[in-house]
């Protein structure tokens, strides 16, 4: 009994140690490191773009994890109040941009 309980400890103990060299090891590799320039995450709009606004928030979610990237919402024909909503997102957004489709 004692020596499986020596073992299941050992086990513990070699994982938990390898997790902390790993997280340690990230931590270091990473300060500093630039994100990804000119990375572009686009949103091709078109209609009444109903579903606008979810969509611009999950590429903002998906934005939060790649640093240095901007979001384009590219214009392919938007109805007015559409296009308007389209500004208010991209002017609230940090490093979004409403262009018309062609302009890029």
């Amino acid at each position: 009994m004692v020596m499986l309980q020596d073992g299941v400890l050992a086990f513990l103990s070699a994982v938990g140690l390898t997790t902390l060299v790993w997280v340690i090891g990230g931590a270091l590799l990473h300060v500093g490191r630039p994100g990804i320039p000119g990375l572009l995450l686009v949103l091709p709009l078109r209609g009444e773009a109903l579903a606008m606004e979810a969509d611009v928030r999950e590429l903002r979610r998906v934005q939060s994890g790649l640093p240095g990237s901007k979001i384009i919402l590219e214009d392919h024909g938007l109805t007015e109040d559409a296009r308007c909503l389209a500004r208010y997102l991209a002017d609230r957004e940090e490093g979004a941009e409403l262009v018309k489709a062609g302009e890029r």
